[in-house]
């Protein structure tokens, strides 16, 4: 819960709109599905590995133990950064959504607090008010943040529900049109599909289209670059694992990987199809109009243009909610990070370790408080250039996550090769040897083909990170700031590395070589052979036994 409370945000409230006028409402609805399928492959790669050993901060630990000590200490920093800046995108998108106007000469509204008050106000308190929310004991934290939790998911669910109404009922008196939409708005001449690429400059001036089948590829592409970042942050999932008393069943990081993986896939998708089943691609708010980003939201306009405009109030303080639960969560992952750094002697000086290292109450209060100042960058959100750079962090923190998503799956092909020749060794015991066995009825998570899964994660990954910034090499001339924003995380982290390396072996090239532990000790094995999740009937036909094992099944998977 704590990771769908950390998810569901701004990235899909507010870039919908985005990725329906790109890709079209096809387009749109297959990236999410496709991109849900190659983050889901990566947490299955992560969570496997957590829920077999629950370590601090796994994302960067076991890249330490599988692949290399210099890999980890790189993935480590770029994570921790990386979410910081993730914090901050959260703020500034309160600030937006609080700064609230929707005018199209038909329905005005808006919010008073947020036009006349400077989002710095707003950046301030929501800031101070997500520090002091991770200043909470980890349980009191956790029970907030299942709450959070809780409301967005009933949130969404009903969202979808209320989409799926206004696309087959009647329409009101007070909407904007007089029948259906059905499925009008896939259909020409809106079609399935964008087919025109639109090539922009940095002030979004259109410089020339692209049209055809490459333009449609172009299209789809962009977009799933813009999803990958409404799905980050269901990696949270195992940065809690250190942290849960739940862990003591082996199986609740399995139960809980399979299922933020398939909720989250499947509110998005589902938000995705029908919201573009009642707003037109060309819908001009969602093409760069609109007077704040929040009426640039197409769940806003789905529902003022069905006339019911004070459903936009509600929902605008819907996200406003779920935007500074993900600012919170952002910054408890990065915190926790940060600690487990410190924990390793990886944060400098021996003064500032020491204090890094240093827990209150099961928290870790300095760096806490360490990140929240990191993400003060959020005061550059307010307006302009600064707002515009800003931006291009953002698009920094999502391939520095693709490139630790990479790294993910690469240590988990090197974790199941360890395994593998486990099972060849002679100097350890059968028993030990049992605790390493993927079809062994007691190992705590095992999915099918799960290198087949890390494979396929890693390659989506890598041409994704490779081929992001094709936008800026089509404009003339190239726009090399926006170019050096989107591949910079590449030589920071090869940098990093380096770094690691020189201080650790000076200029002594040949000592460069991989430094790895492989270290498979303190592993968990679930309690019971019989497995949650799994439906086995203990007979045959429809009995009293089997009806209640399918009902309990059900229960399993839905609470």
């Amino acid at each position: 819960m704590i990771t769908l409370s950390g998810t569901i945000g701004n990235g899909l409230f507010l870039g919908a709109g985005t990725s329906l006028a790109v890709a079209g409402p096809g387009g749109a609805f297959i990236c999410y599905i496709l991109i849900g399928t190659v983050i889901a492959s990566v947490i299955s790669c992560l969570c496997e590995m957590t829920a077999l050993m629950p370590v601090n901060a796994p994302v960067m630990e076991f890249p330490r133990r599988f692949v290399d000590r210099g890999v980890g200490f790189a993935i480590g920093w770029m994570y921790w950064f990386a979410w910081c800046v993730g914090a901050s995108d959260q703020l500034v998108a309160i600030a937006r959504t609080i700064n609230f106007k929707y005018d199209d000469g038909r329905t005005f509204l808006d919010w008073n607090g947020g036009n006349y008050v400077d989002s710095a106000v707003w950046i301030s308190i929501f800031l101070f008010l997500a520090i002091c929310v991770n200043m909470l004991p980890a349980k009191v934290y956790g029970q907030l943040e299942y709450f959070i939790g809780c409301f967005k998911l009933v949130f969404m669910v009903m969202l979808i529900m209320l989409l799926f109404i206004l696309d087959v009922m009647k329409p009101r008196a007070e909407a904007y049109y007089s029948q259906s939409p059905g499925r009008k708005y896939w259909d020409q001449p809106f079609s399935f599909f964008n087919s025109v690429y639109a090539v922009t400059d940095e002030d979004g001036n259109v410089q020339r289209h692209i049209t055809g089948t490459i333009g449609t590829f172009l299209n789809m592409w962009t977009t799933c670059v813009h999803v990958m970042f409404a799905y980050t942050g269901m990696d949270i999932i195992a940065g809690t694992a250190a942290e849960s008393k739940a862990l003591a069943d082996a199986e609740s990081m399995k139960m809980g990987s399979r299922k933020i993986s398939i909720r989250v896939a499947t509110l998005y998708s589902l938000a995705m199809l029908l919201v573009a089943c009642v707003v037109p691609r060309d819908h001009p708010f969602i093409n760069g109009g609109g007077q704040s980003a929040s009426s640039q939201s197409p769940f806003v306009i789905a529902v003022v243009e069905a006339g019911i405009p004070n459903l936009a109030h509600v929902f605008n303080a819907a996200f406003v909610i779920c935007e500074f639960s993900c600012a919170a969560s952002a910054i408890y992952l990065s915190s926790r990070v940060l600690h487990t750094l410190a924990l390793q002697d990886q944060t400098g000086p021996e003064w500032i370790t020491k204090r890094l290292q240093k827990c209150r109450g099961g928290v870790p209060v300095r760096a806490v408080l360490v990140t929240g100042s990191v993400a003060m960058i959020s005061y550059m959100g307010r307006s302009g250039a600064p707002l515009l750079r800003l931006g291009e962090l953002e698009s920094n923190m999502t391939i520095s996550l693709l490139i630790v998503y990479i790294v993910i799956c690469a240590t988990y092909l090197c974790f199941y090769k360890t395994l593998e020749e486990i099972k060849l060794c002679n100097t350890i015991s059968d028993a030990q040897i049992a605790m390493f066995d993927r079809d062994h009825p007691r190992y705590p998570y095992k999915s099918h083909g799960q290198w087949m899964k890390a494979l396929y994660g890693l390659i989506a990954c890598t041409l994704i990170v490779v081929f992001n910034g094709i936008g800026p090499f089509l404009q003339r001339p190239f726009d090399i700031r926006q170019i050096v924003a989107y591949y910079v995380g590449i030589p920071v982290f090869v940098l990093l590395i380096l770094g690691y390396k020189i201080n650790k072996h000076g200029f002594h090239i040949y000592r460069w070589k991989p430094e790895r532990s492989n270290d498979l000790r303190n592993t968990i094995q679930a309690s019971r052979e019989r497995r949650k999740g799994r439906l086995e009937f203990p007979g045959h036909g429809l009995t009293k036994e089997n009806l209640r094992i399918f009902l309990n099944w059900v229960w399993v998977w839905m609470k």
